[in-house]
């Protein structure tokens, strides 16, 4: 069993001082202090939280690897299509996703940590496939599925987020009962506000479990909506 002891300190103070020295030349002298501090210990925490993962959600995948292929997003910004050209980001993306192909277009549980503002969130930003989204919300049953869970998480303030269409969909009454589900681009849930102490502790893991088996009737959902086939 992976063990792990928390994020050091230098890691948040790394993406703190990243924030005023975003570039080439400071990355590149404080390169060493990155993969020790921050990597080494975000591998431990993929397999940790990765673990107790598999215990609610067997299909969960995650990879320690540093290529961005894995669960470990890499700190070089795409700048292709930005005005803004600062090279790199100010905080750590760690995904566990259940499905095949890329973990993005995956239901899952994403992990996102910077100096000031670290979170756990669930669900699925953009839905890779919007008609097989809309025709789950459609079914009587997976569709009144989701409302509940709606009400449910709304009830605990933690809402379901997503950006959203102005309008409900060709084909779809605009009368749905499930209209505001349908407008949906994407579904999202989270918990915000995790603290320094826990960040820097082995508590990490057991409050992101804790916060991941709450999102987990709403990741269910999700892949349940992937697998739907209302042909077969």
């Amino acid at each position: 069993m992976t063990v792990f002891n928390g994020f050091p300190e230098e890691a948040l103070t790394f993406f703190d001082q990243i924030r005023e020295n975003n570039n080439k030349q400071w990355f590149e002298e404080n390169k060493p202090l990155f993969k020790e501090k921050v990597q080494a210990p975000a591998q431990q925490f993929v397999e940790t939280l990765g673990e107790r993962l598999a215990t609610i959600t067997p299909r969960i995948r995650y990879d320690t690897k540093l290529t961005g292929a894995g669960s470990i997003m890499r700190i070089y910004r795409d700048t292709r299509f930005s005005k803004d050209k600062t090279p790199y980001k100010t905080n750590m993306g760690i995904v566990w996703w259940e499905g095949e192909g890329k973990k993005l277009l995956n239901p899952g549980f994403y992990f996102h940590m910077a100096h000031d503002d670290t979170w756990l969130g669930g669900g699925l930003y953009h839905f890779p496939d919007l008609d097989q989204y809309r025709r789950a919300v459609d079914d009587e049953v997976l569709g009144n599925r989701l409302l509940e869970l709606s009400a449910q998480m709304a009830s605990v303030g933690n809402p379901l987020n997503g950006d959203t269409y102005k309008r409900v969909p060709r084909g779809y009454d605009p009368d749905h009962p499930r209209a505001d589900l349908l407008k949906m681009k994407g579904l999202t849930c989270g918990f915000s506000e995790i603290t320094r102490d826990i960040i820097t502790s082995p508590k990490l893991v057991d409050v992101c479990f804790d916060y991941c088996q709450q999102l987990l009737p709403v990741h269910q959902w999700l892949v349940a909506m992937q697998n739907h086939n209302p042909d077969a």
